[in-house]
């Protein structure tokens, strides 16, 4: 689905990063969405959008899912 969608995609590179610091950097890449740093074990809206980026970080804040739109 993310193909719908314009800009940056995908952030594989961002594994392991800073939440906050990965936010930034998605904000960066493609001003066309927001990241939501989402803490481990969080429920989210499982609805699609081209507009969001759930950044999925661990308790000690660090990225451990690639994010991704949606």
């Amino acid at each position: 689905m993310a193909s719908i969608c314009k800009g940056k995609s995908s952030w594989p590179e961002l594994l392991g990063a800073d939440g906050k610091s990965a936010a930034a950097t998605i904000e960066r890449e493609n001003p066309l969405v927001k990241p939501i740093i989402v803490p481990e074990g969080s429920g989210i809206i499982e609805n699609f959008r081209c507009d969001r980026v759930w950044v999925w970080v661990d308790k000690y804040g660090i990225v451990y899912t690639v994010p991704v739109i949606g």
